[in-house]
């Protein structure tokens, strides 16, 4: 039980400063556009085996904002020069992996049983998590390695 709460704590601060650092405004003096996924540390709870459902569609409005994120890195590059583009496609391939990974922790999330709910719901969150460091390091690439 004590590892299950140290791990939602610690997902729970992962959120909370992937979520305090949306929004900032970058070095050169332009703000971030990406979207904001809503969720925060505060919004993050425990679900249950009954609200597997809302669980689910919590998870599916992250990947429609995450996706949309990744739509605007890449509209970004697409802007650029053939070098920038060319360092940034694998980049980007692995966000859609990642993406398209988290996309099937969804559909495992919606078909978990009573039995495996809590290992299901740990790893979509996980997966989550790590989707949403990669996007946030790929808006650094982009504001740190293209020029304004």
């Amino acid at each position: 039980m004590k590892n299950k709460i140290l791990a939602v704590t610690f997902l729970s601060a992962v959120l909370f400063v992937t979520g305090s650092a949306m929004g900032q405004v970058t070095s050169q003096g332009q703000e971030n556009v990406k979207s904001e996924p809503k969720t925060t540390a505060q919004d993050v709870k425990d679900y249950t085996y009954a609200e597997k459902a809302k669980f689910t569609e919590e998870l599916k409005r992250q990947l429609t904002a995450i996706n949309k994120d990744i739509d605007q890195v890449d509209a970004k590059i697409a802007k650029e020069s053939d070098e920038a583009r060319a360092k940034a496609k694998p980049k980007l391939h692995a966000l859609r992996v990642k993406a398209g990974q988290f996309g099937k922790q969804i559909d495992a999330a919606k078909d978990a049983t009573e039995s495996d709910w809590d290992r299901v719901k740990e790893d979509s969150k996980h997966a989550y998590s790590e989707l949403k460091d990669g996007v946030d390091r790929a808006h650094k690439w982009v504001s740190d390695k293209i020029a304004p």
